[in-house]
């Protein structure tokens, strides 16, 4: 097995199940460390030990793909990852409207979350980094933000387009935390409510119907803040009217995620029925901080495809052109 794809394949599936991120990047690392060298390069054990990257672990296996076999790292996270049946819905989704890359809380640089999503077969991936109240996530000021733009620019192409975008804050009072001729010049916004989440239910519904109503906002993310599992440990789910929120979703062409991590299930079942019954449009999206993370909208589809929830409500079946005049109409444009 070459040297260099067991590594990358091993911290990817590192990052599917959420592992410490020290571990997927010590991988990712040493592909970095190996990449173009030789297999008579990488045989030689001394000069491979000393290359900056390279760890007890790493080494093993370079070793043992170079040696022709699958290493057994590799092998137990395979069948830790299983073989998991793929619903219909996850094959016709087109593409992602929320990730994260190293510019604000993600583990890696936008290349390689690009380069992932081609894998994946995505028609469009939207990067969704953080907002710049949301430090410690090293939430994006307005010129950072701005510095996004070539960058993601220069990743699209051969069937594939990088959005650009934004995860932006939900504040107290339902505004948005980017300067609003900012948010207008994007691809897409995912609205989302990061801080103050045991605010009382009355407060809370007027800060998130405030929030959708603002016609820059494309997508409500994870919204009800819950975390169900995981190393994070749990969070209750926050309290407010969700009929409100939703009817102010329908009303204003605003998708509710489906947020596919599994520590947060977000929204719950009954809600998303809840949303389904109101006329609301869906996004099912990874929320992935790391390459292998956006993989996990196989659990999203799975989800929505259980309850119902059928492709035409859902806009990340839609192809590009059709998500781009959603957006634009939304803006007035």
């Amino acid at each position: 097995m070459n040297p260099f794809e067991a590594l990358t394949e091993i911290a990817t599936l590192l990052e599917r199940e959420r592992a410490s991120r020290y571990k997927s990047k010590a991988f990712r690392a040493a592909a970095d460390a190996i990449a173009g060298l030789s297999d008579e390069e990488l045989r030689d054990a001394a000069s491979l030990r000393r290359r900056k990257g390279i760890g007890d672990s790493t080494f093993a296996v370079i070793q043992e793909a170079l040696d022709g076999g699958v290493p057994g790292y590799l092998v137990d996270l395979r069948e830790r990852a299983g073989v998991e049946r793929e619903s219909g819905l996850r094959k016709l989704l087109r593409g992602d409207l929320h990730s994260h890359s190293e510019w604000s809380d993600g583990l890696t640089p936008i290349e390689l979350m690009a380069a992932a999503g081609r894998a994946l077969g995505h028609e469009y991936l939207a990067l969704t980094d953080h907002s710049p109240r949301l430090r410690v996530a090293n939430g994006l000021s307005p010129e950072r933000l701005r510095a996004q733009r070539d960058v993601v620019a220069g990743e699209s192409g051969e069937g594939f387009t990088l959005l650009w975008g934004i995860e932006v804050d939900i504040l107290d009072a339902g505004e948005l935390d980017q300067e609003p001729d900012l948010l207008d010049e994007l691809d897409v916004v995912v609205a989302s409510a990061h801080s103050k989440l045991r605010m009382e239910r009355a407060p809370m519904t007027r800060r998130l119907v405030a929030a959708v109503s603002n016609p820059r906002v494309d997508v409500l993310g994870h919204v009800t803040g819950r975390l169900v599992e995981g190393s994070r440990g749990t969070r209750p789910q926050s309290t407010f009217d969700p009929k409100a929120v939703f009817e102010a979703c329908a009303a204003h062409g605003v998708a509710v995620e489906i947020n596919s991590r599994p520590e947060r299930q977000d929204p719950p079942d009954e809600m998303i029925a809840l949303a389904l019954e109101l006329g609301c449009l869906f996004s099912i999206d990874s929320d992935a901080h790391a390459p292998g993370q956006l993989s996990l909208i196989d659990y999203g589809a799975e989800r929505a495809e259980r309850l119902g929830v059928p492709a035409e409500r859902i806009v990340t079946t839609w192809p590009l052109e059709r998500l781009r005049e959603w957006t634009g109409l939304r803006r007035g444009g």
